[in-house]
């Protein structure tokens, strides 16, 4: 293997690293156990909707409405319980049948209305950007509220929905690992092994490499990119659930970070190892990488809106590197 193919395949992974011995040494804390949970607790919403995107990227498409239905999944999970008094579970299956039926209508719009995903699911984010104010008046949600007809909504959180965002589990120290990283884990693991080892996920790659050489060889090409949006859907829906049992309100303002550093994770999966193609494994590591880089310039002291440009100069500079040194194209 050369120089080049070893920089190709481990550069960004060396980069990661890099980053890692840095913050220890410039900043105090840094790889404590607790830092490193709560990198992975800040980076465990955004990731579960980048591993959403990963779906779409793998059958060559894209989700801009991630964000907008995750923000609509807290927002109905706070209605549900808040104001028509019922229990986690309703709620829950309420905010994973908002994601399937966005992430259905996404995929018949795209697939048999023939509109570009891009736009397609933008005009999907502003639908449910205004949708989800509708029924409070753009009132955030929470218990005690004043409703727009003047009664005060009775309702609230059942304790086992915020458990969902403020458990913690037991691990080498009590109440070390928070409920939303082992969510996370165990999708990661689960759309990784879906997408690499299944039938179906293998469909989906080759959905996304040549649609049309797919639909020749029999596959039904329309119902793996819906399937794809429904996934990235739901997906995003559990984001919002998280995030919803996390703050204990329904905020209308709280989700609207959650997209671009969803997409960020998701392509910088195509640099790790060499991949250049959306892949489970590359878009958790994007995550991670995420959260490592934002600590630890937020343990530096740096301004927050710098944060933002260094994200995105880092983005910009894994693909360009991995791409330009592969000499492959992103499909």
């Amino acid at each position: 293997m050369t120089l080049r193919d070893l920089a190709i395949r481990y550069g960004f992974l060396a980069l990661l690293a890099g980053l890692v011995i840095f913050f220890s040494f410039s900043t105090n804390g840094f790889t404590s156990p607790q830092a490193a949970v709560f990198i992975l607790q800040s980076v465990s919403l955004t990731g579960i909707l980048a591993l959403g995107v990963t779906a779409t990227l793998v059958v060559g498409g894209f989700d801009l409405s991630i964000g907008s239905i995750a923000t609509s999944a807290m927002m109905a999970a706070a209605y549900v319980m808040v104001v028509l008094e019922q229990n986690a579970l309703v709620a829950v299956l309420v905010c994973l049948a908002i994601g399937a039926l966005v992430g259905l209508i996404n995929g018949i719009i795209i697939c048999y209305l023939r509109v570009p995903d891009l736009l397609a699911t933008l005009g999907m984010m502003f639908l449910l950007i205004g949708l989800q104010r509708i029924p409070t008046e753009g009132r955030s949600i929470a218990a005690g509220m004043t409703m727009p007809d003047g009664s005060t909504a009775t309702g609230q959180f059942d304790p086992a929905f915020l458990a969902l965002g403020r458990h913690r589990f037991d691990f080498i120290l009590p109440n070390l690992v928070p409920a939303s990283v082992v969510v996370l884990i165990v999708l990661a693991v689960l759309i990784w092994f879906f997408l690499e080892y299944t039938r179906f996920g293998r469909l989906m790659y080759a959905v996304g490499s040549n649609a049309r050489a797919a639909e020749f060889a029999g596959a039904p090409v329309k119902a793996y990119k819906i399937w794809a949006y429904i996934i990235s859907g739901v997906f995003a829906s559990i984001g919002g659930i998280l995030l919803a049992a996390r703050l204990g309100r329904g905020d209308i303002a709280s989700g609207n970070n959650l997209l671009l550093d969803a997409v960020a994770a998701a392509l910088i999966g195509y640099a790790v190892l060499g991949a250049s193609k959306p892949n489970a494994f590359g878009t958790a590591v994007g995550a991670l990488f995420v959260g490592v880089l934002l600590q630890g310039l937020t343990m530096m002291n740096v301004p927050y809106y710098t944060q933002d440009f260094i994200k995105g100069a880092v983005l910009v500079v894994a693909l360009v590197f991995t791409f330009s040194l592969s000499g492959r194209t992103a499909r």
